[in-house]
């Protein structure tokens, strides 16, 4: 049976054998409330808590204490080892979290890190979820360490582990204290903070601790490892809340900025000294909806991108750094395992990764009824050969049955002034998503099902391409569970699928792409913890079905130790039909041709709750009409509390037909971290490609929570040597930026 074949057998198969699946699945949102593990809330008079951290006041001992936690891992089902007791109260305006978790071994607390947000695979840590709506979608992430670390994000619906969007920074405030017990936490969230349905009087909740020196997991509800913290129709009740409000919902952050930037183009050095001032304001138009302008935006604060070198003939992909773009971003997210960005906020205010004025945004996002939405407007400034622009981003998501939905996006990108030469990013895109998913297949188990659609209109100059040419279509199957994980998919680009305001790496082709991989746990080897074995397989096509790409990804085996240590080895059998010549490096050219090749990967990884932690990478093999071997380490050293030093290393070494080239990259990251509301930052980066040498160093300092102080210093050289070492260096740019804000409530 050929390709074409294959592809239209799988897709009416696939959706009828969905239907009948998802069909025959419990759905009802009656059954939410069965089985749910339920704590109950009171309130106190305000002003009653001090936040130090200790839960010293009488006011704690007025309700009862979620507790009884349940281990995730390493043994599932058994009690915890560690007692925790989490209590619940809050006032007119706040919410307030109390934490005693219990240490039978308090000199064996581990909290290396105090930057917010940090990554606490590293330390001891305490987690917690809301559902405000209580709709099991949607909700708010919340975290914190035994050093004082403070950690958020937005549950969203997303196929990464966690499912969140951990770049959203809440306005709230945590205090946590090492007793001879154990660790004990203080938390307050302002109403005015969240987003929620003032009608109800239960949300979704519930609490993860983790023991690091352990590895230990345990959760107060939802315990076995097919469900995750962050999927909330897995939380417990929170019950007991009445007559919440968020009192006039004004949120203004004014901010001052002051810039002194000197560049260096062709040896004439022009120095600008400039001075800001702009502001945030936002106002909630309903308790679950809110609504945000900002006016002169300046970013100065956001940190510069990870270098990379790329040695393929795709586009890379760069996060989202700027916090305007992040808060609220992820009602945007579009069934991000499929490949498919219809929105990418980088494309707004951004060019080439240089930096385009915005004159004025607006955003408003939020939950109505079953209905989740996202808007932006944003209005950029005229710069050289790039036109002022205007762009236009709307979402929606309807709630479907239990955990699913129905999504539709829109996208506008215009010139401010019409030119009638304009042939440039004018466009506009409809698209829509299906998110189908339940954790109760088979009883227990995790099933999803996904199809989109994507299309926008033609550029100006070729107004004849047709539906096919300009979208981007497919569907996937998947069964993501804790022993067996396998999956299906299907997509088609169209030749000129070109997202104005979203990120596409290649277009013109037609993929399928199934997986399946085992993890079994080895009771026998108590040392081990979960083993991997996978195979993946992906066949892609033009859009006149001539084989383009056969890839084979075999895992021998991948093991997870008990001491949380990684090592893992994966077998690559690639064939590949390159139907354009592309130049890989300098004026080397790989040729059209059909490609054979094999690639072995090696990676091993230490567990990061050590002082000195490790991470390497060694990959050899075929490469286009030659080799290449690659190596990657990275190093972290933690000698304590609040003091980070991490070290990466890349090198490829490349050979093709005679032609033979080496490119490195070195980054090395510094953190001083005094208090987790003080952090100073520096980062060093340096690739022998571009020759570029950057520093980036950042001071922050939080005043209170929602208002900081930011002092900035960014400088780029360039050398004429291909070596580190080589201090003949030439600055192309100086920035240093001083950046206060202050948020003022109402």
């Amino acid at each position: 049976m050929n390709q074409k074949r294959i592809i239209n057998f799988l897709k009416p198969t696939t959706l009828i054998v969905v239907a009948s699946i998802l069909n025959a699945i419990p759905f009802s949102q009656e059954n939410m409330a069965n089985d749910k593990r339920v704590i109950i809330t009171k309130q106190i008079p305000t002003g009653k808590i001090e936040l130090d951290g200790l839960l010293d006041e009488p006011e704690w001992k007025m309700v009862l204490p979620a507790k009884d936690f349940i281990q995730r891992d390493p043994f599932e089902g058994a009690p915890s080892t560690e007692k925790t007791e989490v209590y619940v109260i809050y006032d007119e305006d706040n919410l307030y979290i109390g934490a005693m978790l219990f240490d039978s071994y308090p000199d064996g607390i581990l909290a290396y890190q105090k930057r917010r947000d940090q990554s606490l695979r590293t330390d001891d840590r305490f987690m917690w979820i809301l559902d405000t709506f209580l709709d099991g979608r949607t909700g708010y992430f919340f975290e914190v360490n035994p050093a004082g670390l403070m950690g958020d994000g937005l549950i969203i619906s997303s196929e990464s582990y966690w499912g969140t969007n951990k770049d959203w920074n809440g306005i709230w405030d945590a205090r946590v204290v090492i007793v001879p017990e154990g660790w004990s936490v203080e938390v307050v969230i302002p109403f005015r903070t969240l987003n929620f349905d003032p009608n109800l009087d239960t949300w979704g909740i519930n609490f993860q601790r983790t023991v690091r020196r352990k590895n230990e997991d345990a959760k107060w509800t939802g315990f076995q490892r097919n469900k995750k913290l962050t999927t909330p129709i897995h939380a417990g009740h929170l019950t007991g809340l009445k007559n919440l409000t968020q009192g006039r919902g004004i949120e203004l952050k004014p901010y001052i900025s002051m810039n002194q930037r000197q560049m260096d183009i062709d040896e004439n050095i022009e120095t600008n000294n400039l001075s800001d001032l702009g502001f945030d304001i936002s106002m909630n138009i309903t308790s679950g909806l809110k609504g945000s302008l900002t006016y002169n935006t300046d970013f100065a604060e956001a940190e510069v991108d990870q270098r990379r070198v790329n040695l393929t003939r795709f586009p890379l992909r760069y996060a989202e750094k700027r916090g305007f773009f992040l808060e609220g971003a992820g009602v945007y997210s579009f069934l991000p395992r499929n490949g498919v960005t219809p929105f990418f906020s980088r494309r707004i205010g951004l060019s080439e990764g240089k930096q385009i004025p915005i004159n004025y945004g607006g955003r408003l996002s939020g939950q109505v009824g079953d209905y989740e939405l996202g808007f932006i407007q944003a209005n950029t400034k005229p710069v050289g050969n790039i036109p002022g622009e205007n762009f236009t981003v709307a979402r929606v998501k309807r709630a479907l049955l239990k955990q699913s939905y129905l999504g539709f996006v829109y996208t506008d990108r215009s010139s401010s002034k019409i030119k009638v030469d304009s042939t440039a990013m004018d466009q506009t895109l409809y698209g829509t998503d299906l998110d189908l998913k339940t954790s109760e297949f088979l009883g227990d188990k995790n099933l999803q099902f996904q199809a989109f659609v994507v299309y926008h209109t033609a550029p100006k100059n070729e107004p004849n391409l047709n539906f096919s040419d300009l979208s981007t279509r497919g569907l996937r199957l998947t069964y993501p569970n804790d022993i067996i994980r396998t999956h299906v998919s299907y997509r088609e680009f169209g030749e000129m699928y070109n997202p104005a305001v979203g990120f596409s790496r290649r277009n013109g082709f037609k993929r399928i792409q199934p997986s399946f991989s085992y993890h079994p746990r080895p009771e026998k080897y108590e040392f081990i913890r979960q083993i991997e074995f996978g195979i993946q397989y992906e066949y892609m096509t033009d859009l006149h079905n001539n084989m383009l790409k056969k890839e084979t990804t075999l895992t021998p085996f991948n093991i997870r130790f008990e001491s949380q240590d990684v090592i893992g080895i994966k077998i690559v059998n690639l064939i590949e039909y390159l139907d354009k010549p592309f130049t890989i490096y300098e004026d080397i050219t790989i040729p059209v041709k059909e490609y054979s090749s094999n690639e072995l990967q090696f990676k091993f990884e230490t567990s990061e709750k050590r002082m000195l932690s490790t991470e390497l990478e060694y990959q050899t093999g075929d490469f286009w009409t030659g080799e290449k071997q690659t190596l990657k380490t990275q190093i972290s050293i933690k000698p304590f509390s609040g003091f980070n030093i991490q070290t990466e290393y890349e090198k490829n070494q490349v050979t093709l037909s005679g032609n033979n080239f080496n490119t490195e990259l070195y980054n090395i990251e510094l953190g001083i971290y005094p208090t987790p509301r003080t952090a100073i930052f520096s980062n060093i980066q340096y690739d022998n490609v571009s020759n570029g040498l950057g520093l980036f160093a950042k001071l922050q300092h939080t005043i209170r929570p929602g208002s900081d102080f930011y002092l900035v210093y960014t400088h780029n050289w360039i050398s004429g040597s291909d070596q580190i070492f080589d201090f003949d260096l030439v600055t192309i740019s100086k920035i240093s930026s001083l950046k206060i804000n202050y948020t003022l409530r109402f």
